[in-house]
């Protein structure tokens, strides 16, 4: 019986052990949970150093750090949405000891406002037991103070809360003997992205800085024949078209026979070319004789002077016949008759109209060929009537073709006077080089006028900009991810656009590819509320 007491007595005493180092265990297990907690914070990834961070010791005015509840004393906003508290009205709940905060972010006909309820022994407190301040801080460093009027059973913003809402509001409550301070954050509208998915969608990153950027005026253009430098081939003798050496397109000199027309105009000139040169060979030689007579006392001074007179005249007639030939484009003689008349081109330049072919009868104005010295073109400009001043004769411009990738300076030579009565538009012109003929009249051209060149404190990659909601908008790198960040737009040379507010200088942001996060903010939206 003994040794059977003895041994049962022992079976249970092993037992018992066994219940007891298992219960050991279980604590030492809970213990070790509950430290791994309090190191984690709020078991969404913000450890207590974050407390620290908002210096809870000094602003809460109770107690000291160690007796500070993180998940309760900050509640920090978006960053704790799973586990966060929400008050009565819906907001984020701040909770010291029995002192609490709720604030919540409304939309008053658009107008973001910062609400405020304060309670105390989960009563609310009147507006008049205590005053509310709070200071938002922007991922831009940038600062807003809010003051709050008195509304109903609690406070709301004088000040607009404006996008985007992505900020931490420092929150300090007075009351009549200690003040309170809360600290929420916000992140909406953060596209998350790791730095592998960012390297493969190929985003670049860059940073805000200074550069400097001409101010350019773009204006529609074409290009035109430069007039000055075009000619219009005209017979000035009616006749029958022998033969044609010209083609269309073709490249002419200076003097190059272009066709040649039988007239008989032009017969009828030469023969009194002709007619006029024998009566002043005769009047000539009869003028001779009389004054050797003359001088010999032979014949009366009336004779010598009649055979004068006769030379003069006949020496203006051979004149007159010879400027009728000279106007009419015929030459004194002809290898091919006297009827022939050659069309020569007045200089170089390229055929780009023909209206002759080979037996053709042509009357005397028909403009038969189209001659263009296509080294110089003009490029017509359509100036708006608010831009003129900016666009002045002697100004060096650049131009752009449309079509392809080329580009020229030139200088302004002209700004017409007239405003068109339809276009409201006025003419201006570009005196432009063309030694490869690469500018081809017809062409249309964006003419840049250069207005002035500043230096910009803060400017962007123009390839940057993206627009929300119709607004501009950068997407601001940020701890895992970007955010889309307003910010309004300055002058731009294409490449780079200024910064006038939303970014300072060595904020990093999305480059090249920004279209990319766009897109994916696009999949990720939701209802925006507060």
């Amino acid at each position: 019986m003994n040794t059977s007491k003895s041994t049962i007595s022992k079976k249970h005493l092993i037992a018992i052990a066994v219940i007891i180092a298992m219960g050991v265990g279980a604590g030492a297990f809970i213990l070790q949970g509950g430290k791994s907690k309090s190191a984690s914070g709020d078991g969404h990834g913000h450890g207590h150093t974050e407390a620290k961070a908002h210096g809870d010791g000094e602003h809460h005015g109770k107690g000291g750090g160690d007796g500070h509840d993180h998940d309760k004393g900050h509640a920090d906003g978006e960053h704790h949405e799973q586990g966060e508290a929400k008050g009565a009205h819906g907001g984020s709940l701040f909770k010291e000891g029995d002192f609490s905060l709720e604030a919540l972010l409304v939309e008053d006909g658009g107008e973001p406002r910062l609400r405020i309820w304060l309670a105390d022994k989960d009563k609310p407190l009147p507006t008049s037991a205590a005053t509310v301040t709070a200071t938002i801080t922007r991922l831009t460093d940038e600062k807003q103070k809010l003051t709050f009027t008195p509304e109903k059973e609690g406070w709301v913003s004088r000040e607009i809360v404006a996008e985007p809402h992505s900020f931490e509001i420092e929150i300090i409550a007075q009351t009549a003997t200690e003040p309170f301070m809360f600290v929420m954050s916000k992140e909406e509208g953060k596209v998350e992205l790791t730095d592998a998915q960012i390297k493969a969608a190929s985003i670049s990153l860059d940073t805000a800085s200074p550069a400097n950027i001409k101010t350019a005026l773009l204006l529609p253009g074409e290009i035109r024949l430069n007039e000055d430098r075009t000619s219009h081939v005209v017979p000035r003798l009616s006749g029958v078209v022998e033969s044609v050496s010209a083609n269309l397109g073709q490249i002419v000199k200076k003097g190059q026979i272009l066709a040649s027309i039988a007239s008989p105009t032009a017969s009828e000139q030469r023969s009194d070319l002709h007619t006029a040169q024998k009566r002043l060979a005769l009047a000539k030689t009869t003028y001779e004789r009389e004054k050797k007579l003359w001088e010999q006392k032979v014949t009366a001074e009336q004779d010598y002077l009649q055979a004068k007179q006769a030379l003069s005249e006949a020496e203006v007639a051979v004149a007159n016949a010879n400027q009728k030939l000279g106007a009419l484009g015929l030459s004194a003689s002809s290898t091919s008759g006297l009827n022939r008349l050659d069309l020569r081109a007045p200089f170089d330049g390229v055929i780009i109209e023909k209206h002759i072919s080979l037996g053709e009868a042509v009357k005397e104005d028909a403009a038969v060929f189209t001659i263009s010295d296509l080294s110089t073109v003009w490029a017509e400009i359509n100036v708006p009537a608010k831009d003129l001043p900016l666009v002045r004769v002697g100004e060096k411009v650049t131009i752009k073709a449309t079509a392809f990738d080329a580009s020229a300076t030139g200088t302004v030579a002209f700004v017409g006077a007239l405003i068109g009565e339809q276009t409201r538009t006025a003419k201006a012109r570009v005196v432009l080089d063309n030694p490869r003929g690469a500018w081809r009249p017809g062409l249309f051209v964006n003419v840049e006028v250069v207005s002035e060149e500043a230096s910009i404190p803060v400017t962007i990659s123009a390839d940057a900009v993206q627009s929300i909601g119709e607004k501009p908008v950068v997407f601001l790198k940020v701890n895992g991810g970007f955010i889309a960040q307003p910010v309004q737009l300055g002058r731009s040379d294409g490449k780079r656009i200024e910064i006038v507010q939303g970014l300072k200088a060595g904020m990093p942001y999305a480059a090249s590819g920004s279209f990319v996060v766009k897109s994916e903010l696009g999949k990720g939206s939701a209802e925006h509320t507060h």
